[in-house]
């Protein structure tokens, strides 16, 4: 008989804790496990919270962070990686360096984690400059949410044309592709502008009423590194991500009292 084993694509996610389950590291390994991959961590800190915000933060030690991306890479090994919540420009700088000595660096999603979905800051203005100067260089794709775009390029972002002059300047900073997400603006509908070197390409879908969205940055990055882990092109990767969000925030489990998670799992249901 012939061969027909075909290894798990691999997938190392490098963000933050959440106690609530919702966003970070969890929301991480359930999108990639609901999507097909095998997901490995790297854990920067542990933040106590739940659906009605963050109580606490908890950095883990840059030197444990690193040591944890050099046990995945060196072993497991990976087919993308995924960078979320990091909690020091200090820290932003090691990985970025850890991960620049690399001759085999997969590709990787930068989601510049800055505020949680309850409206906590997670990333102050040093970590933000770190993340600009020294990781979104080797980013294949960053996916920033409109403040985050805002807090990285300094502009405004109102409408369509905004969106993609942020883009455009997230490109010249030195990303190879940008995806600015517009759930964040008003209207019925929802756009996300994708910018690569192949060019512009712009997704709408309805907006669904809902306070249940916790994670869903997180869960969207996570879902593009699984689907480019797995050979898709990174603008089929980005629509497919979108689509597989789009009906998690549709079957969320409202759990919580305040923003909620989404369901993941709904393909499985």
């Amino acid at each position: 008989m012939p061969n027909t084993f075909q290894r798990t694509s691999r997938v190392l996610t490098i963000a933050g804790s959440d106690s609530g389950g919702g966003a970070g590291i969890q929301a991480d390994i359930k999108t990639v496990a609901a999507l097909g991959g095998y997901a490995t961590t790297a854990i920067t800190a542990v933040t106590v919270q739940n659906t009605r915000g963050v109580e606490a933060v908890h950095s883990v030690p840059d030197e444990i962070v690193l040591a944890q991306i050099r046990a995945v890479l060196d072993d497991i090994g990976a087919d993308a990686i995924k960078i979320g919540m990091i909690p020091s420009a200090r820290l932003v700088s090691a990985i970025a360096q850890t991960l620049s000595e690399r001759d085999d660096l997969p590709p990787l999603i930068l989601d510049p984690v800055m505020v949680a979905s309850s409206g906590d800051a997670l990333a102050d203005a040093p970590t933000m400059t770190a993340l600009k100067q020294d990781l979104l260089p080797h980013a294949t794709l960053v996916t920033p949410n409109i403040p985050e775009a805002e807090a990285l390029t300094g502009g405004r972002i109102h409408d369509l044309e905004t969106q993609l002059a942020a883009a455009e300047e997230l490109i010249d900073l030195g990303a190879a592709a940008a995806l600015i997400k517009g759930g964040h603006l008003p209207g019925e509908i929802m756009r996300d502008v994708l910018v690569t070197d192949q060019g512009m390409n712009i997704m709408e879908r309805p907006r669904i009423d809902t306070r249940h969205t916790h994670g869903t940055g997180c869960t969207l990055a996570s879902a593009i590194a699984i689907l480019l882990a797995q050979g898709h092109p990174l603008s089929n990767a980005v629509q497919e991500a979108g689509d597989y969000l789009h009906e998690a925030i549709r079957h969320a489990p409202e759990l919580g009292a305040g923003a909620g998670p989404v369901g993941h799992f709904w393909s499985l249901k």
